[in-house]
Protein backbone atom coordinates (compact mmCIF):
# COMPACT_ATOMS: atom_id res chain seq x y z
CA UNK A 1 0.00 0.00 0.00
CA UNK A 2 1.74 3.37 -0.69
CA UNK A 3 1.81 6.21 1.11
CA UNK A 4 -0.89 8.36 -0.21
CA UNK A 5 -3.17 5.66 -0.02
CA UNK A 6 -2.33 5.08 3.75
CA UNK A 7 -2.87 8.42 4.64
CA UNK A 8 -6.26 8.43 2.57
CA UNK A 9 -7.80 5.14 3.91
CA UNK A 10 -6.27 4.40 7.67
CA UNK A 11 -6.04 8.10 8.83
CA UNK A 12 -6.42 8.43 12.65
CA UNK A 13 -6.13 11.19 14.66
CA UNK A 14 -2.36 11.21 15.40
CA UNK A 15 -1.40 11.83 18.87
CA UNK A 16 0.62 15.03 20.47
CA UNK A 17 4.29 14.12 19.60
CA UNK A 18 5.17 16.64 22.15
CA UNK A 19 3.99 15.49 24.73
CA UNK A 20 5.25 13.08 27.35
CA UNK A 21 3.55 9.35 27.60
CA UNK A 22 2.57 8.20 30.85
CA UNK A 23 4.35 5.15 31.75
CA UNK A 24 1.56 2.86 31.27
CA UNK A 25 1.30 4.21 27.85
CA UNK A 26 4.81 3.54 26.81
CA UNK A 27 4.19 0.03 28.41
CA UNK A 28 1.26 -0.80 26.67
CA UNK A 29 3.02 0.32 23.41
CA UNK A 30 6.01 -1.58 23.65
CA UNK A 31 3.63 -5.00 24.57
CA UNK A 32 1.53 -4.45 21.80
CA UNK A 33 3.61 -4.76 19.06
CA UNK A 34 5.01 -7.11 16.80
CA UNK A 35 8.37 -7.22 17.64
CA UNK A 36 7.83 -8.24 21.49
CA UNK A 37 5.19 -10.94 20.11
CA UNK A 38 7.68 -12.50 17.83
CA UNK A 39 10.46 -12.42 20.59
CA UNK A 40 7.89 -13.96 23.44
CA UNK A 41 7.11 -16.70 20.64
CA UNK A 42 10.63 -17.54 19.70
CA UNK A 43 11.22 -17.70 23.47
CA UNK A 44 8.30 -20.01 24.12
CA UNK A 45 9.45 -22.23 20.93
CA UNK A 46 12.99 -22.41 22.70
CA UNK A 47 11.53 -23.64 26.02
CA UNK A 48 9.24 -26.32 24.07
CA UNK A 49 12.36 -27.40 22.37
CA UNK A 50 14.52 -27.86 24.91
CA UNK A 51 11.61 -30.29 26.38
CA UNK A 52 11.59 -32.15 23.11
CA UNK A 53 15.81 -32.51 23.65
CA UNK A 54 15.92 -33.20 27.76
CA UNK A 55 13.35 -36.50 28.44
CA UNK A 56 11.35 -35.10 31.29
CA UNK A 57 10.70 -36.87 34.22
CA UNK A 58 7.13 -38.13 33.53
CA UNK A 59 8.49 -40.22 30.48
CA UNK A 60 8.80 -43.74 31.20
CA UNK A 61 12.41 -44.79 31.65
CA UNK A 62 13.39 -41.33 32.93
CA UNK A 63 15.58 -42.97 36.09
CA UNK A 64 17.91 -44.76 33.53
CA UNK A 65 18.44 -41.34 31.52
CA UNK A 66 18.62 -39.36 34.48
CA UNK A 67 21.64 -41.94 35.92
CA UNK A 68 23.18 -41.57 32.87
CA UNK A 69 23.69 -37.96 33.12
CA UNK A 70 27.17 -35.82 34.75
CA UNK A 71 26.48 -34.50 38.13
CA UNK A 72 27.25 -30.97 37.11
CA UNK A 73 24.42 -31.90 34.09
CA UNK A 74 21.93 -33.19 36.90
CA UNK A 75 21.99 -30.26 39.30
CA UNK A 76 22.06 -27.33 36.09
CA UNK A 77 18.94 -29.42 35.01
CA UNK A 78 17.51 -29.58 38.05
CA UNK A 79 17.56 -26.04 39.70
CA UNK A 80 16.28 -24.25 36.06
CA UNK A 81 13.50 -26.91 36.07
CA UNK A 82 14.75 -28.35 32.65
CA UNK A 83 12.66 -32.03 33.90
CA UNK A 84 9.93 -30.71 33.78
CA UNK A 85 9.83 -27.66 31.90
CA UNK A 86 6.25 -27.55 30.90
CA UNK A 87 4.91 -27.18 34.41
CA UNK A 88 8.19 -24.31 35.52
CA UNK A 89 7.11 -20.72 37.05
CA UNK A 90 9.04 -19.33 33.67
CA UNK A 91 7.48 -21.56 30.94
CA UNK A 92 3.81 -20.23 32.25
CA UNK A 93 5.27 -16.44 32.78
CA UNK A 94 6.13 -16.71 29.04
CA UNK A 95 2.98 -18.43 28.18
CA UNK A 96 1.15 -15.59 30.00
CA UNK A 97 3.16 -12.33 28.69
CA UNK A 98 2.75 -13.72 24.74
CA UNK A 99 -1.17 -13.77 25.68
CA UNK A 100 -1.36 -10.44 26.96
CA UNK A 101 0.65 -9.35 23.72
CA UNK A 102 -1.64 -11.16 21.65
CA UNK A 103 -4.76 -9.04 23.12
CA UNK A 104 -3.11 -6.11 23.24
CA UNK A 105 -2.40 -5.98 19.67
CA UNK A 106 -5.58 -6.97 18.42
CA UNK A 107 -7.16 -4.67 20.65
CA UNK A 108 -4.92 -1.85 19.44
CA UNK A 109 -4.91 -2.47 15.85
CA UNK A 110 -8.98 -3.09 15.93
CA UNK A 111 -9.95 0.48 15.44
CA UNK A 112 -8.07 0.95 12.59
CA UNK A 113 -9.13 -2.55 11.11
CA UNK A 114 -12.50 -1.07 11.60
CA UNK A 115 -12.32 2.08 9.97
CA UNK A 116 -10.25 0.42 6.92
CA UNK A 117 -13.47 -1.91 5.98
CA UNK A 118 -16.50 0.24 7.86
CA UNK A 119 -15.82 3.63 5.69
CA UNK A 120 -14.11 2.83 2.30
CA UNK A 121 -12.18 5.37 0.32
CA UNK A 122 -14.58 5.45 -2.65
CA UNK A 123 -13.19 9.16 -3.89
CA UNK A 124 -9.42 9.29 -4.54
CA UNK A 125 -7.18 11.31 -6.17
CA UNK A 126 -6.80 10.64 -10.14
CA UNK A 127 -3.31 10.75 -9.70
CA UNK A 128 -2.97 7.96 -7.04
CA UNK A 129 -4.91 5.94 -9.68
CA UNK A 130 -2.81 6.22 -12.38
CA UNK A 131 0.59 5.71 -10.37
CA UNK A 132 -0.74 2.05 -9.34
CA UNK A 133 1.16 -0.59 -11.09
CA UNK A 134 -2.21 -2.42 -11.74
CA UNK A 135 -3.20 0.65 -13.84
CA UNK A 136 -5.60 1.49 -17.54
CA UNK A 137 -6.60 4.49 -18.75
CA UNK A 138 -9.41 3.89 -21.55
CA UNK A 139 -11.20 6.87 -23.63
CA UNK A 140 -14.79 6.03 -24.84
CA UNK A 141 -17.07 7.56 -26.97
CA UNK A 142 -20.18 6.62 -24.75
CA UNK A 143 -22.31 8.85 -22.57
CA UNK A 144 -21.03 8.54 -18.81
CA UNK A 145 -24.36 6.66 -17.02
CA UNK A 146 -23.95 3.96 -19.61
CA UNK A 147 -20.48 3.52 -19.10
CA UNK A 148 -21.33 3.35 -15.04
CA UNK A 149 -23.62 0.76 -15.56
CA UNK A 150 -21.35 -1.11 -18.22
CA UNK A 151 -18.09 -0.86 -15.63
CA UNK A 152 -20.37 -2.29 -12.47
CA UNK A 153 -21.65 -5.14 -14.39
CA UNK A 154 -18.31 -6.67 -15.58
CA UNK A 155 -16.76 -5.41 -11.56
CA UNK A 156 -19.29 -8.03 -10.52
CA UNK A 157 -19.13 -10.17 -13.23
CA UNK A 158 -15.40 -10.54 -11.85
CA UNK A 159 -15.99 -11.35 -8.76
CA UNK A 160 -16.05 -7.90 -7.56
CA UNK A 161 -19.60 -7.74 -5.85
CA UNK A 162 -19.07 -5.04 -3.32
CA UNK A 163 -19.87 -1.93 -4.70
CA UNK A 164 -19.90 2.06 -3.69
CA UNK A 165 -20.72 4.76 -6.34
CA UNK A 166 -19.74 8.17 -5.40
CA UNK A 167 -20.21 11.23 -7.53
CA UNK A 168 -17.99 14.71 -6.99
CA UNK A 169 -17.06 17.54 -9.65
CA UNK A 170 -18.47 15.64 -12.26
CA UNK A 171 -16.17 12.80 -11.88
CA UNK A 172 -17.95 9.25 -10.92
CA UNK A 173 -15.88 7.60 -8.89
CA UNK A 174 -16.76 3.56 -7.97
CA UNK A 175 -14.81 1.37 -5.69
CA UNK A 176 -15.61 -2.90 -5.73
CA UNK A 177 -14.40 -5.20 -3.45
CA UNK A 178 -13.88 -8.94 -3.01
CA UNK A 179 -12.99 -10.40 0.23
CA UNK A 180 -13.66 -7.74 2.95
CA UNK A 181 -13.49 -10.00 5.67
CA UNK A 182 -9.95 -11.12 4.76
CA UNK A 183 -8.92 -7.97 6.45
CA UNK A 184 -10.21 -9.55 9.89
CA UNK A 185 -7.91 -12.78 9.66
CA UNK A 186 -5.08 -12.11 11.95
CA UNK A 187 -8.03 -11.94 14.91
CA UNK A 188 -9.12 -15.74 14.14
CA UNK A 189 -5.67 -16.70 13.90
CA UNK A 190 -5.24 -14.85 17.74
CA UNK A 191 -7.93 -16.32 19.04
CA UNK A 192 -6.40 -19.62 17.52
CA UNK A 193 -3.33 -19.03 19.65
CA UNK A 194 -4.78 -18.01 22.64
CA UNK A 195 -6.75 -21.12 22.44
CA UNK A 196 -4.14 -23.83 22.35
CA UNK A 197 -2.27 -21.67 25.13
CA UNK A 198 -5.22 -21.99 27.22
CA UNK A 199 -5.01 -25.85 26.61
CA UNK A 200 -1.62 -26.31 27.09
CA UNK A 201 -2.32 -24.18 30.73
CA UNK A 202 -4.92 -26.24 32.17
CA UNK A 203 -3.23 -29.27 30.87
CA UNK A 204 0.04 -27.80 32.95
CA UNK A 205 -2.39 -26.68 36.19
CA UNK A 206 -4.49 -29.22 36.72
CA UNK A 207 -3.42 -32.75 34.57
CA UNK A 208 -1.71 -35.58 36.41
CA UNK A 209 0.40 -38.24 34.73
CA UNK A 210 2.13 -41.43 36.63
CA UNK A 211 2.52 -44.98 35.74
CA UNK A 212 0.20 -48.12 36.67
CA UNK A 213 2.22 -51.04 36.82
CA UNK A 214 0.10 -54.07 37.74
CA UNK A 215 -0.12 -58.21 36.57
CA UNK A 216 -3.73 -59.79 35.87
CA UNK A 217 -5.87 -59.60 38.64
CA UNK A 218 -4.06 -57.09 40.26
CA UNK A 219 -5.84 -54.06 41.03
CA UNK A 220 -5.45 -50.31 42.25
CA UNK A 221 -5.83 -46.49 42.48
CA UNK A 222 -2.70 -45.55 42.63
CA UNK A 223 -0.22 -43.91 40.32
CA UNK A 224 3.30 -43.45 40.41
CA UNK A 225 5.19 -40.00 39.09
CA UNK A 226 9.00 -39.87 39.31
CA UNK A 227 9.74 -36.22 40.38
CA UNK A 228 13.13 -34.22 40.08
CA UNK A 229 13.98 -31.94 42.85
CA UNK A 230 17.75 -30.51 42.20
CA UNK A 231 19.97 -33.83 41.94
CA UNK A 232 17.34 -35.42 44.27
CA UNK A 233 15.33 -38.53 42.60
CA UNK A 234 11.71 -39.10 44.23
CA UNK A 235 8.70 -41.10 43.21
CA UNK A 236 5.42 -39.81 44.03
CA UNK A 237 2.15 -41.76 44.65
CA UNK A 238 -1.23 -40.03 43.66
CA UNK A 239 -4.84 -41.60 43.85
CA UNK A 240 -7.40 -41.84 41.26
CA UNK A 241 -10.75 -41.26 41.74
CA UNK A 242 -11.26 -44.68 40.23
CA UNK A 243 -10.01 -48.23 40.89
CA UNK A 244 -8.43 -50.32 37.86
CA UNK A 245 -7.94 -54.17 38.06
CA UNK A 246 -5.96 -55.97 35.14
CA UNK A 247 -8.20 -58.89 33.39
CA UNK A 248 -5.78 -59.97 30.93
CA UNK A 249 -2.43 -58.44 29.17
CA UNK A 250 -1.36 -59.91 25.97
CA UNK A 251 1.70 -59.43 23.13
CA UNK A 252 1.37 -60.29 19.73
CA UNK A 253 5.00 -61.10 18.64
CA UNK A 254 6.94 -61.18 14.81
CA UNK A 255 8.32 -64.45 15.99
CA UNK A 256 6.55 -66.81 17.51
CA UNK A 257 9.92 -68.04 18.72
CA UNK A 258 11.47 -64.98 19.24
CA UNK A 259 11.57 -62.97 22.75
CA UNK A 260 9.46 -60.37 24.52
CA UNK A 261 11.49 -57.64 23.40
CA UNK A 262 9.92 -54.40 21.63
CA UNK A 263 11.74 -55.42 18.51
CA UNK A 264 10.05 -58.20 18.42
CA UNK A 265 6.50 -56.86 19.09
CA UNK A 266 3.66 -55.84 17.09
CA UNK A 267 1.20 -54.63 20.09
CA UNK A 268 0.54 -54.66 23.47
CA UNK A 269 -3.09 -55.30 24.34
CA UNK A 270 -4.36 -54.57 27.64
CA UNK A 271 -7.21 -55.50 29.24
CA UNK A 272 -8.85 -53.89 32.61
CA UNK A 273 -12.09 -53.02 34.44
CA UNK A 274 -12.82 -49.49 36.11
CA UNK A 275 -14.64 -49.65 38.97
CA UNK A 276 -16.27 -46.08 39.88
CA UNK A 277 -18.63 -45.35 42.68
CA UNK A 278 -20.13 -48.96 42.21
CA UNK A 279 -20.35 -48.32 38.43
CA UNK A 280 -17.96 -51.30 36.25
CA UNK A 281 -16.31 -50.09 33.21
CA UNK A 282 -14.27 -52.19 30.56
CA UNK A 283 -11.40 -51.17 29.10
CA UNK A 284 -8.74 -51.85 26.44
CA UNK A 285 -5.88 -50.14 25.83
CA UNK A 286 -2.96 -50.81 22.71
CA UNK A 287 -0.15 -49.82 21.58
CA UNK A 288 -1.56 -47.05 19.13
CA UNK A 289 -5.21 -46.87 20.40
CA UNK A 290 -5.60 -45.41 24.41
CA UNK A 291 -8.51 -45.54 26.38
CA UNK A 292 -10.14 -42.27 27.72
CA UNK A 293 -12.07 -41.92 30.50
CA UNK A 294 -13.81 -39.26 32.62
CA UNK A 295 -10.95 -36.83 31.96
CA UNK A 296 -8.32 -39.52 32.00
CA UNK A 297 -6.09 -41.28 28.87
CA UNK A 298 -4.48 -45.07 29.26
CA UNK A 299 -1.32 -45.51 27.14
CA UNK A 300 0.23 -48.72 26.38
CA UNK A 301 4.28 -47.73 28.49
CA UNK A 302 5.82 -50.37 29.00
CA UNK A 303 5.96 -53.84 30.47
CA UNK A 304 7.97 -55.92 33.05
CA UNK A 305 10.79 -58.24 31.28
CA UNK A 306 9.78 -61.30 33.11
CA UNK A 307 8.57 -64.32 30.80
CA UNK A 308 5.42 -65.93 31.84
CA UNK A 309 2.83 -67.79 29.50
CA UNK A 310 -0.97 -66.51 28.77
CA UNK A 311 -2.03 -70.02 28.48
CA UNK A 312 -0.42 -73.43 27.67
CA UNK A 313 -0.60 -76.22 26.15
CA UNK A 314 0.28 -79.97 27.68
CA UNK A 315 0.22 -83.38 27.29
CA UNK A 316 -1.23 -85.44 30.23
CA UNK A 317 0.06 -89.03 29.91
CA UNK A 318 -1.66 -91.41 32.65
CA UNK A 319 0.90 -93.57 34.65
CA UNK A 320 -0.58 -96.60 33.42
CA UNK A 321 0.15 -96.54 29.99
CA UNK A 322 -3.75 -95.55 28.21
CA UNK A 323 -3.58 -92.89 26.08
CA UNK A 324 -2.51 -89.38 26.78
CA UNK A 325 -4.58 -86.44 26.55
CA UNK A 326 -3.83 -82.77 25.06
CA UNK A 327 -4.87 -79.80 27.07
CA UNK A 328 -5.10 -75.81 26.42
CA UNK A 329 -5.42 -74.05 30.68
CA UNK A 330 -5.51 -70.07 30.58
CA UNK A 331 -3.69 -68.32 32.41
CA UNK A 332 -5.08 -69.42 36.34
CA UNK A 333 -7.47 -71.59 34.65
CA UNK A 334 -8.48 -75.12 35.41
CA UNK A 335 -9.73 -77.96 33.32
CA UNK A 336 -10.64 -81.46 34.28
CA UNK A 337 -9.41 -84.96 33.08
CA UNK A 338 -11.97 -87.82 32.46
CA UNK A 339 -11.18 -89.50 35.50
CA UNK A 340 -12.02 -86.33 37.38
CA UNK A 341 -8.72 -85.27 37.83
CA UNK A 342 -8.88 -81.12 38.19
CA UNK A 343 -5.45 -79.55 36.49
CA UNK A 344 -4.57 -75.46 37.71
CA UNK A 345 -2.67 -73.67 36.00
CA UNK A 346 -0.97 -71.94 38.65
CA UNK A 347 2.71 -70.08 37.32
CA UNK A 348 5.20 -70.26 34.79
CA UNK A 349 8.35 -69.22 34.61
CA UNK A 350 10.68 -68.62 31.76
CA UNK A 351 13.43 -69.50 33.42
CA UNK A 352 13.06 -72.25 35.74
CA UNK A 353 15.05 -73.39 38.39
CA UNK A 354 14.88 -75.27 42.23
CA UNK A 355 13.96 -72.20 44.71
CA UNK A 356 12.47 -69.08 44.78
CA UNK A 357 12.46 -67.07 41.64
CA UNK A 358 14.31 -64.02 40.92
CA UNK A 359 11.63 -61.29 39.85
CA UNK A 360 14.70 -58.60 39.01
CA UNK A 361 15.88 -61.42 36.07
CA UNK A 362 15.42 -60.54 32.56
CA UNK A 363 13.79 -63.94 31.61
CA UNK A 364 12.14 -62.40 27.94
CA UNK A 365 13.51 -65.15 25.76
CA UNK A 366 12.69 -67.82 27.65
CA UNK A 367 15.93 -69.96 28.43
CA UNK A 368 14.14 -72.57 30.38
CA UNK A 369 10.31 -72.57 30.22
CA UNK A 370 7.89 -74.55 32.92
CA UNK A 371 4.58 -74.49 33.70
CA UNK A 372 4.08 -75.07 37.60
CA UNK A 373 0.49 -76.73 38.05
CA UNK A 374 -1.91 -77.94 40.44
CA UNK A 375 -3.43 -81.24 40.64
CA UNK A 376 -6.37 -81.97 42.70
CA UNK A 377 -7.13 -86.08 42.28
CA UNK A 378 -10.69 -87.47 42.70
CA UNK A 379 -11.09 -87.36 46.60
CA UNK A 380 -7.41 -86.25 46.98
CA UNK A 381 -5.74 -83.20 48.16
CA UNK A 382 -3.62 -80.52 46.12
CA UNK A 383 -0.17 -81.91 44.79
CA UNK A 384 2.47 -79.70 42.59
CA UNK A 385 3.39 -81.14 39.27
CA UNK A 386 5.60 -79.05 36.49
CA UNK A 387 5.20 -79.53 32.91
CA UNK A 388 8.56 -78.81 31.12
CA UNK A 389 9.50 -78.29 27.59
CA UNK A 390 11.85 -80.85 25.39
CA UNK A 391 15.11 -78.93 27.04
CA UNK A 392 14.03 -80.48 30.28
CA UNK A 393 11.92 -83.71 29.07
CA UNK A 394 14.14 -86.11 30.42
CA UNK A 395 15.12 -85.20 34.12
CA UNK A 396 13.83 -87.58 36.57
CA UNK A 397 11.42 -84.77 38.19
CA UNK A 398 9.45 -84.52 34.56
CA UNK A 399 8.82 -88.58 34.67
CA UNK A 400 7.60 -88.63 38.18
CA UNK A 401 3.64 -88.97 38.10
CA UNK A 402 1.78 -86.79 40.31
CA UNK A 403 -2.03 -87.88 40.21
CA UNK A 404 -1.49 -90.54 38.34
CA UNK A 405 0.33 -88.89 35.23
CA UNK A 406 3.29 -87.25 33.85
CA UNK A 407 2.93 -83.68 32.15
CA UNK A 408 4.69 -82.06 29.59
CA UNK A 409 4.71 -78.41 28.27
CA UNK A 410 4.10 -78.68 24.20
CA UNK A 411 3.22 -75.10 23.50
CA UNK A 412 2.71 -71.39 25.17
CA UNK A 413 1.79 -67.94 24.46
CA UNK A 414 4.42 -65.41 25.75
CA UNK A 415 3.81 -62.54 27.50
CA UNK A 416 5.20 -60.31 30.21
CA UNK A 417 4.50 -60.69 34.10
CA UNK A 418 2.97 -57.28 34.04
CA UNK A 419 2.49 -54.01 31.94
CA UNK A 420 2.55 -50.46 32.58
CA UNK A 421 -0.07 -47.99 31.99
CA UNK A 422 0.67 -44.40 31.87
CA UNK A 423 -2.23 -42.47 33.18
CA UNK A 424 -2.61 -38.94 31.81
CA UNK A 425 -5.44 -36.33 32.96
CA UNK A 426 -5.22 -33.76 30.57
CA UNK A 427 -7.93 -31.21 31.21
CA UNK A 428 -6.55 -28.78 28.09
CA UNK A 429 -6.41 -31.45 25.37
CA UNK A 430 -9.84 -31.30 24.00
CA UNK A 431 -9.26 -27.29 24.09
CA UNK A 432 -5.76 -27.99 22.25
CA UNK A 433 -7.07 -29.65 19.22
CA UNK A 434 -10.25 -27.06 18.85
CA UNK A 435 -7.65 -24.39 18.61
CA UNK A 436 -5.04 -26.34 16.27
CA UNK A 437 -8.40 -27.12 14.17
CA UNK A 438 -9.19 -23.19 13.89
CA UNK A 439 -5.85 -22.66 13.01
CA UNK A 440 -5.69 -24.32 10.51
CA UNK A 441 -8.78 -22.96 8.73
CA UNK A 442 -8.03 -19.78 9.46
CA UNK A 443 -4.60 -19.60 8.07
CA UNK A 444 -5.76 -21.25 5.21
CA UNK A 445 -8.23 -18.39 4.52
CA UNK A 446 -6.04 -15.59 5.33
CA UNK A 447 -2.98 -17.03 3.22
CA UNK A 448 -4.99 -18.94 0.57
CA UNK A 449 -7.08 -15.73 0.01
CA UNK A 450 -7.06 -12.19 -0.14
CA UNK A 451 -9.42 -8.59 -0.23
CA UNK A 452 -9.20 -7.16 -3.51
CA UNK A 453 -10.26 -3.56 -4.45
CA UNK A 454 -10.92 -2.04 -7.88
CA UNK A 455 -11.48 1.56 -7.98
CA UNK A 456 -12.79 2.88 -11.88
CA UNK A 457 -13.30 6.94 -12.25
CA UNK A 458 -15.33 8.19 -14.73
CA UNK A 459 -14.11 11.41 -15.86
CA UNK A 460 -16.44 13.45 -18.60
CA UNK A 461 -14.53 15.20 -21.37
CA UNK A 462 -17.08 16.79 -23.70
CA UNK A 463 -18.81 13.95 -25.94
CA UNK A 464 -16.05 11.07 -24.42
CA UNK A 465 -15.41 9.77 -21.23
CA UNK A 466 -12.39 8.79 -20.10
CA UNK A 467 -12.10 5.67 -17.57
CA UNK A 468 -9.22 5.37 -15.30
CA UNK A 469 -9.52 1.99 -13.39
CA UNK A 470 -6.57 0.31 -10.31
CA UNK A 471 -6.12 -2.21 -8.17
CA UNK A 472 -4.76 -3.43 -5.32
CA UNK A 473 -4.94 -6.59 -3.13
CA UNK A 474 -3.30 -7.14 0.10
CA UNK A 475 -1.53 -10.88 -1.30
CA UNK A 476 -1.97 -12.87 -4.10
CA UNK A 477 -1.03 -10.26 -6.43
CA UNK A 478 -0.57 -12.51 -9.58
CA UNK A 479 -3.87 -13.92 -9.52
CA UNK A 480 -5.18 -9.98 -9.26
CA UNK A 481 -2.91 -9.13 -11.92
CA UNK A 482 -4.40 -11.45 -14.35
CA UNK A 483 -8.12 -10.87 -13.50
CA UNK A 484 -7.91 -7.33 -14.10
CA UNK A 485 -6.07 -7.48 -17.19
CA UNK A 486 -8.58 -9.94 -18.67
CA UNK A 487 -11.43 -7.10 -16.53
CA UNK A 488 -9.16 -4.32 -18.75
CA UNK A 489 -9.90 -6.05 -21.61
CA UNK A 490 -13.10 -7.09 -21.91
CA UNK A 491 -13.95 -3.35 -20.80
CA UNK A 492 -12.14 -1.62 -23.74
CA UNK A 493 -13.50 -4.18 -26.20
CA UNK A 494 -16.28 -5.80 -25.29
CA UNK A 495 -15.16 -9.26 -25.66
CA UNK A 496 -16.57 -11.94 -23.38
CA UNK A 497 -13.54 -13.29 -21.71
CA UNK A 498 -14.38 -15.41 -18.32
CA UNK A 499 -13.26 -14.04 -15.04
CA UNK A 500 -10.02 -15.79 -13.38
Amino acid sequence: MSTVEDKLLNQIAAPDRNRKDSFLSAFLRIACSVRIGVILLCLLALACLVGMLIMQQSVDGFENYYAALTPAQRLLYGKLGIFNIYHVWYFNALLCLLSISIILASIDRFPKTWKYVSKPQVKVPIRWLEQQKLSSKVEFDQDADTLQQRVESLLTKYGWKKVHTVEKSGVTYILAESGLWNRFGAYPVHVALLTIFLGGFLTAQFGATGNLPLAPGESSNLIRETVVDLDHVTEVTKQLPFEVKFTDIEQKLIRKEGSLSASNTLDWITRFKISDGGETTEGISQMNRPFDYRGYRFFQASFVSTGRARNISITATPADGSAPVDLNIPRDGTVALPDGTSIRFAEFRGKFNVGPEDTSEDTSSYPNPAAVLEVVPPGGTVQTAYAFGPEMANIPIAGKPVGGYTYRLTDFEKVSDRHILSVQRDPGSNVVYVGFTMLFFTLVAVFFFSHQRVWAAIEREGEKCIVITAANANRSHNALEDKFFKFVAELKTGTQESAV
